[in-house]
C-alpha cells in the first residue's frame, strides 16, 4: 500500500510538470531550493479545445524580452549569494523558474510543481522510493509578475505557508493578511499609485479624466482606489471602462467609440501592457490623437506599448516607474547569456528570437518561426525577416549588436525589485543559520534547523526581516507585507537619434513625505506630443477667474459648472473658487469681486459741499447774532432797547449763540464726546432761549393786566425773579440731560447695516427716550409761550413784539413738527444734516422775527426810537382800553335811564373832571393831543390835559329830567375812575422800562 502510494504521488508529480520539460524550465540544483515565476511569453495561443481527444497544453506566444531579463537577475543574485564568504556559508542555493505566459493557468500549473514536491519532502518517501533525482522542497517562491497572477498563487501558496515575494504585483487587495497570508512583495502597493495620479491631475489642475483598467485583481483595485481619490480633489470621471487582452473586436470598438467621443482628454489607466495593447492598436488605426496618457507602472515603461509607430497617438504619456536600483556586474552577466546554458532552458528561445534564427538542436522549429514574426511585426522582436523559416544559428552571434528590451539595463526597476526578492530570502535564511538557541522566534525561543528548514519557518523569519540592501537602504516588510518606496515620474519623449521612444524622468512621488509635499514635477522637461511646452487643457468647463465661483448645472457632474460672479461683499482672488468669500465686516468687494477693499466711510464731514452749506449757515447765525448784540449792547439805552427788556434780551441773544453753536457738534466725524454733547447742547441752548421770550412775553402781559400796579408787582417781577425763572425752567432741562447721560450715555457708532459697501458713522443716542423727553420739554416749553404770545397779541408791541413771537414760535413748531418724520426717515449722515436743518430754521426764525425789526427801527428809523413814541404807544393803549369802558358803561347806563323816566328832554351836558393828586413825572406826550383831535368826530369825545385827565362825554339827546341827569353823572364819574385806573398802570410800568 505504501508503494503504491509513493508511485501515485510521484505520478502526480511527474504530471504537474510534465508541460514543463528541460527546455521549459531554468532549473538548478542546491542545498535550499527557490522557486521562481517569470512571462517569459506575454499570452497563450487560442485554441478550440473540443474535448474529442485528450486535451493539450496550450502553446506560450509572443516572447517577452523584459521577462527573460528578469529572470536572469533571479539567477544573477543567487549565484552572488552562493559565492558570498559571509551570507549563507556552507549552503548553496538552487532554484526552479517557471514561465507563467502571463496567463493564470499557466501560473497555476508552475505552483502546482512547487506544492507537489513539498508534499511529496513531507511524506519522508526516501526509505520507499529509491529517488535518485530527488529535489529538496520549494521554500519560497519569487513572483508572479501581474497582481491577478500572483492573486490566484497566493491562494495556493498561502494554504501550505510557502512564502511568496511578489517583485511586480502592486494590487492592494494583496495586502490583506486573512486571505493572503504567505504574501509578501518588494514593490510599493498600489494605493499610493493611485495617490499619486490623482496628485498629478490636481496639480495641472485638471478635473475632467477617463479611466481604463484591466480587468482584473490589478487594475479594478487600482482605478477604484483612484476615484476614491479623485472624489476627494473634486476631479470628475467622464467614463470608466474594462479592457482586457483577451477582448474581442467588437468590445474594443465600443471603448475606442467611447474614448473618440468624449471630451475628456486625460485618460487614466492602470493596465499592463499586454491588455492594453489591443486598445492602443485601434486607436493607431483611426489616429485618435490629442490625448494625455497617464500611466500606472505596470505599462508606463512596457515594450509593447513605447513603440514609435504609436507614439503619435501616446506620445503626451506621462507615467509612473519604480525607483531604479544598483546592481553591479549585472551588465556582464546579462552578456553572458549563451544557448548551450545547461541550466537555463529559456536561453535557447532566448537566442532563437533575438538573432532571428533556430538552433539544430534547439526546441524551435519553423512553426516558432510564424511566432516570431507576428511578435516582430508588433515590435516585440528584434530582426526583420519575413520568410516562412529561420535560418540556423551558429551559437556565436554577439549579443551586444542586437537592440532588444533585453539589453536595456539603464533603468533596472523590477529587475531590482527581483534581485532584492531574492535578497530578502536570504536574509532570512541567513537570520535562521545564525539564531542562537533562545533567542529564536519560535516556541521557547527555540530556533530552526537550516539543513531542515520548512517554508512556513522561512515565512516566520521575512515578516520580521530587516536588513541594508546594497545601496544602503533599510528593507523591512510592515504588517502587511509590503514595502513602502518611492516612484519616478517619466514623460515620453522621441530619441532624435534613433526615433525610438525614451523615458525622460521629469519628477519624482515621495511618499515618506508629508502630504502636499510628496510631489515633485519639473515642468520644463515634460513634452506633450513630443514638442509641446503647453499644458493642454482637460476641464469640462473653462476655468471660472477670480471674481466668479463655479455654479452647478442641473443634471451634470460637478466639474461641469458655468462660471457664476460674485455676490456683493464676497470675492474670489483665485481662479475655480467653489465658493466666493465674504469679506471682513469693514471692507467691501472691489468692482471685479477679486478683493477686498475698505469700506466707504460716511459722517456729515466738514469738507463735503453739504456740510460746508450747513456750517456756513451755522456761522452766519452766530454772525448776525452777534451783531444784534452789539447793536443793543451799543444802543442800550435806547427806549426800543430798554422796553424789550434789555437784560433778558442780552440772555436771549447768547442763547440764540448757543443754538447756532450746537449745530456745529452735528458736523464732523462723530465721537464719542461730541456724541454726549450735542444733543444736551442743543437741548439746554434752545430751552434757555425760549424760557427767556417765555418769561418775558408773560411779565408785560400780567403787568398789564393788573388793576393797579403796585410796589410788590415791581418787586416780584424784578430782574431776579426774572432771572430765576429762566433758571428753573432750563434747569428742568439740564437735569433731563444729566439723567441720559449717566443712564445711557450716547456713543459713536458704525453702522453697517444701512449700506452694504458704506459704513456709517453716526451716535447712538443711547435711549430713543430721553431724546424724546428733551425735545418734548422744549416743545411744552415753546407751546406755553405761543400761549402767552398770542394772548398778548394786542398790547404795546414796543414791549413784548407779540405778533413777531407768535409767527416765531408758529416757525418753530412747524420746523420740530417737520422734524420727527424727517428724522425717522432718513439713515446715515442725513440724520445729523437733519437735525442741523431744524436747529438753524428754529434759531433763524427765533433771531429774525424777535429782533431784526427792533434792529432795523434803531438803525434805520432812528425818529422812532424816542421816548415819546414808546410811552405814545403805551399811552394810546390805555385810553383805548379806557374809552372802550367808558362807553360800553355808558350805553348801559343810558339803557337804565330810559327805563326809569321814559321822558324826552333836552340833550344834558356832563361833565366830569378829576385831578390827579400827585403831579406826573413824565408828562404826557404831545401825541396824547393828536388822540384826541382824532376823536372828535365821535359822539363820545375825550380829552386829555397836561397833569390832569379829563373825560368828557356829550349827547345829542334831550335831558328828560333832572333825576335823569344826576344819575347819569354818578355814573359817568364812576366810569372815569376806571379810566384813571387804566391810565395808573401806564405810569406803573413806565419805570419799570
Amino acid at each position: 500500500m505504501t508503494s503504491y502510494s509513493c508511485c501515485l504521488i510521484l505520478l502526480l508529480f511527474t504530471w504537474s510538470t510534465s508541460a514543463y520539460g528541460p527546455n521549459q524550465r531554468a532549473q538548478k540544483k542546491g542545498d535550499i531550493i527557490l522557486g521562481g515565476l517569470f512571462p517569459i511569453h506575454f499570452g497563450v495561443a487560442a485554441k478550440d479545445q473540443d474535448l474529442k481527444s485528450r486535451p493539450e497544453s496550450v502553446e506560450c506566444i509572443r516572447y517577452n524580452f523584459r521577462g527573460f531579463r528578469w529572470l536572469q537577475a533571479m539567477i544573477f543574485a543567487i549565484e552572488e549569494i552562493n559565492s558570498s564568504p559571509t551570507l549563507l556559508p556552507n549552503m548553496t542555493l538552487g532554484y526552479r523558474i517557471f514561465d507563467t505566459c502571463n496567463t493564470v493557468s499557466k501560473a497555476l500549473e508552475a505552483t502546482l510543481s512547487f506544492v507537489a514536491q513539498n508534499k511529496i519532502d513531507s511524506l519522508n518517501l526516501d526509505e520507499f522510493c529509491n529517488c535518485s533525482e530527488h529535489i529538496p522542497s520549494t521554500i519560497a517562491v519569487v513572483g508572479a509578475t501581474g497582481s491577478g497572477i500572483s492573486t490566484a498563487v497566493a491562494n495556493l501558496l498561502g494554504l501550505f505557508y510557502i512564502p511568496q515575494v511578489s517583485y511586480a504585483s502592486s494590487s492592494r487587495l494583496l495586502s490583506n493578511k486573512n486571505q493572503f497570508k504567505s504574501f509578501l512583495r518588494t514593490i510599493p502597493n498600489d494605493e499610493h499609485q493611485a495617490t499619486a495620479m490623482a496628485d498629478i491631475i490636481e496639480y495641472f489642475r485638471w478635473n475632467w479624466v477617463g479611466t481604463i483598467a484591466a480587468d482584473d485583481d490589478y487594475g479594478r483595485p487600482g482605478i477604484e482606489k483612484f476615484r476614491e481619490e479623485a472624489e476627494e480633489r473634486d476631479i470628475c470621471i467622464d467614463f470608466s471602462e474594462l479592457i482586457s487582452q483577451y477582448s474581442d473586436e467588437e468590445e474594443i470598438q465600443q471603448v475606442v467609440e467611447v474614448i473618440q467621443n468624449s471630451t475628456a482628454r486625460v485618460i487614466v489607466v492602470f493596465s499592463s501592457g499586454p491588455d492594453l495593447e489591443p486598445l492602443i492598436k485601434e486607436i493607431v488605426r483611426r489616429n485618435i490623437t490629442g490625448k494625455i496618457w497617464l500611466a500606472s507602472e505596470a505599462w508606463a515603461s512596457s515594450s509593447l506599448i513605447a513603440m514609435p509607430e504609436f507614439f503619435r497617438v501616446i506620445g503626451s504619456t506621462i507615467g509612473f516607474a519604480l525607483k531604479a536600483g544598483q546592481i553591479p556586474g549585472f551588465r556582464e552577466f546579462l552578456q553572458k547569456v549563451h544557448p548551450k546554458s545547461t541550466n537555463n532552458g529559456f536561453a535557447k528561445e532566448f537566442w532563437e528570437e533575438t538573432f532571428n534564427c533556430y538552433l539544430p538542436d534547439g526546441s524551435k522549429t519553423s512553426p516558432a518561426s510564424t511566432s516570431f514574426h507576428k511578435g516582430h511585426e508588433e515590435g516585440l522582436g528584434a530582426g526583420n525577416g519575413t520568410s516562412a523559416f529561420r535560418p540556423p544559428c551558429t551559437g556565436d552571434e554577439n549579443i551586444t549588436s542586437v537592440e532588444t528590451p533585453y539589453m536595456d539595463y539603464t533603468h533596472l526597476r523590477i529587475s531590482y525589485n527581483v534581485y532584492l526578492a531574492v535578497y530578502s530570502i536570504a536574509h532570512a535564511l541567513q537570520d535562521i543559520y545564525t539564531c542562537t538557541p533562545g533567542k529564536g522566534l519560535f516556541t521557547n525561543g527555540s530556533c530552526a534547523d537550516i539543513k531542515k528548514v520548512e517554508a512556513w519557518q522561512v515565512l516566520k523569519h521575512l515578516r520580521h526581516l530587516n536588513f541594508t540592501n546594497n545601496m544602503g537602504e533599510q528593507v523591512d516588510f510592515d504588517e502587511f507585507g509590503d514595502l513602502v518606496g518611492n516612484y519616478s515620474i517619466i514623460n515620453w519623449h522621441l530619441s532624435p537619434e534613433d526615433g525610438s521612444v525614451v523615458f525622460e524622468e521629469v519628477g519624482h512621488y515621495n511618499v515618506y513625505a508629508k502630504k502636499g509635499e510628496r510631489l515633485f514635477i519639473n515642468e520644463n522637461k515634460i513634452l506633450w506630443g513630443g514638442f509641446s511646452k503647453e499644458v493642454p487643457f482637460s476641464n469640462c468647463s473653462r476655468d471660472c477667474l477670480p471674481g466668479t465661483r463655479k455654479g452647478i448645472i442641473e443634471g451634470e457632474p460637478t466639474c461641469c459648472f458655468e462660471c457664476v460672479d460674485c455676490p456683493d461683499g464676497e470675492y474670489s482672488d483665485e481662479t475655480d473658487a467653489s465658493a466666493c468669500d465674504k469679506c471682513p465686516e469693514d471692507y467691501w468687494s472691489n468692482e471685479n469681486h477679486t478683493s477686498c477693499i475698505p469700506k466707504q466711510i460716511e459722517f456729515l464731514a466738514w469738507t463735503e459741499p453739504f456740510g460746508i452749506a450747513l456750517t456756513l449757515f451755522a456761522v452766519l447765525g452766530i454772525f448776525l447774532t452777534s451783531f444784534v448784540l452789539g447793536v443793543f449792547t451799543k444802543f442800550r439805552n435806547t427806549p426800543i432797547v430798554k422796553a424789550t427788556n434789555r437784560e433778558l434780551s442780552y440772555l436771549l441773544l447768547f442763547s440764540l449763540l448757543c443754538c447756532f453753536s450746537s449745530s456745529l457738534f452735528f458736523i464732523g466725524e462723530p465721537q464719542n464726546w461730541t456724541c454726549r454733547l450735542r444733543q444736551p447742547a442743543f437741548g439746554i441752548s434752545f430751552v434757555l432761549c425760549i424760557s427767556c421770550i417765555l418769561v418775558k412775553t408773560n411779565r408785560v402781559l400780567l403787568v398789564f393786566e393788573a388793576k393797579i400796579p403796585t410796589s410788590l408787582h415791581r418787586k416780584w417781577w424784578g430782574l431776579n425773579l426774572q432771572f430765576l425763572l429762566v433758571f428753573l425752567c432750563t434747569f428742568v432741562q439740564i437735569v433731563i440731560c444729566v439723567i441720559w447721560l449717566y443712564t445711557a450715555p450716547p456713543s459713536s457708532y458704525r453702522n453697517h447695516e444701512l449700506e452694504d459697501e458704506i459704513i456709517f458713522i453716526t451716535c447712538h443716542e443711547g435711549s430713543l427716550m430721553a431724546l424724546g423727553f428733551l425735545i418734548g420739554y422744549t416743545c411744552l416749553l415753546a407751546a406755553i409761550c405761543f400761549f402767552f404770545a398770542f394772548k398778548s397779541r394786542k398790547l404795546p408791541e414796543n414791549f413784548n413784539e407779540a405778533k413777531f413771537i407768535t409767527f416765531s414760535m408758529l416757525i418753530f413748531f412747524i420746523v420740530w413738527i417737520s422734524f420727527i418724520p424727517a428724522y425717522a426717515s432718513t439713515y446715515g449722515k442725513f440724520v445729523s444734516a437733519v437735525e442741523v436743518i431744524a436747529i438753524l430754521a428754529a434759531s433763524f426764525g427765533l433771531l429774525a422775527c424777535i429782533f431784526f425789526n427792533k434792529v432795523y427801527i434803531i438803525l434805520f428809523k432812528p425818529s422812532r426810537n424816542t421816548i415819546e413814541e414808546v410811552r405814545c404807544s403805551t399811552a394810546a393803549h390805555a385810553f383805548k382800553v379806557a374809552a372802550r369802558a367808558t362807553l360800553r358803561r355808558s350805553n348801559v347806563s343810558r339803557k337804565r335811564s330810559n327805563s326809569l323816566g321814559g321822558s324826552t328832554g333836552s340833550t344834558p351836558s356832563s361833565s366830569i373832571s378829576s385831578k390827579s393828586n400827585h403831579e406826573d413825572p413824565f408828562p404826557l406826550p404831545a401825541c396824547a393831543e393828536r388822540q384826541r383831535q382824532q376823536q372828535r368826530g365821535c359822539k363820545q369825545k375825550v380829552s386829555f390835559g397836561s397833569g390832569t385827565v379829563t373825560l368828557s362825554l356829550s349827547f345829542e339827546e334831550p335831558q328828560k329830567n333832572a333825576m335823569a341827569n344826576r344819575n347819569a353823572k354818578r355814573r359817568n364819574s364812576l366810569e372815569a375812575q376806571n379810566s384813571d385806573d387804566s391810565l395808573m398802570r401806564h405810569r406803573a410800568l413806565l419805570p419799570l422800562q
